[in-house]
């Protein structure tokens, strides 16, 4: 491998440090929503909430640790961003199998027509790394 190939693989096997950040994020999320939120606002509300309120922070913390990294190109950020969502889906889909679930009921419990908004906070763990390499360009 060459020092560029090596550098590239360097920075997105840091990047992985940032995304064990998102795991306990993503716990007290929805620590609050069982505890909290559902009391106070009701799980119909409480979910989508959730989701949305996960999705922004792993935006936010995307945003204040991976410029720490060093310049990304378009394509480590999309090959981080791929890599995030791949181990995001691959880290719930254990827990749920663990907990004695299967995959049809995993699809079934994150349909955001129910109001699971599962589905952006993967997108937004694929898309935060692309988004904050754009923004970063432009600032």
């Amino acid at each position: 491998m060459g020092k560029r190939q090596d550098g590239q693989i360097n920075k997105i096997l840091k990047s992985l440090l940032i995304w064990l950040c998102f795991i306990p994020l993503a716990v007290l999320n929805g620590g609050l929503r069982e505890y909290v939120l559902n009391d106070m606002i009701g799980e119909a509300v409480a979910l989508p909430l959730s989701g949305i309120s996960l999705s922004l922070l792993i935006m936010a913390v995307s945003a204040l640790a991976l410029p720490r990294l060093g310049r990304f190109s378009l394509r480590e950020s999309v090959q981080t961003g791929f890599l995030w969502a791949v181990l995001t889906v691959a880290f719930e889909l254990s827990l749920w199998l663990a907990g004695g679930g299967n995959c049809a009921s995993f699809i079934s419990a994150n349909n955001p027509l129910t109001g699971n908004l599962w589905l952006l906070v993967v997108a937004s763990t694929f898309l935060s790394p692309i988004i904050i390499n754009k923004w970063h360009k432009h600032t």
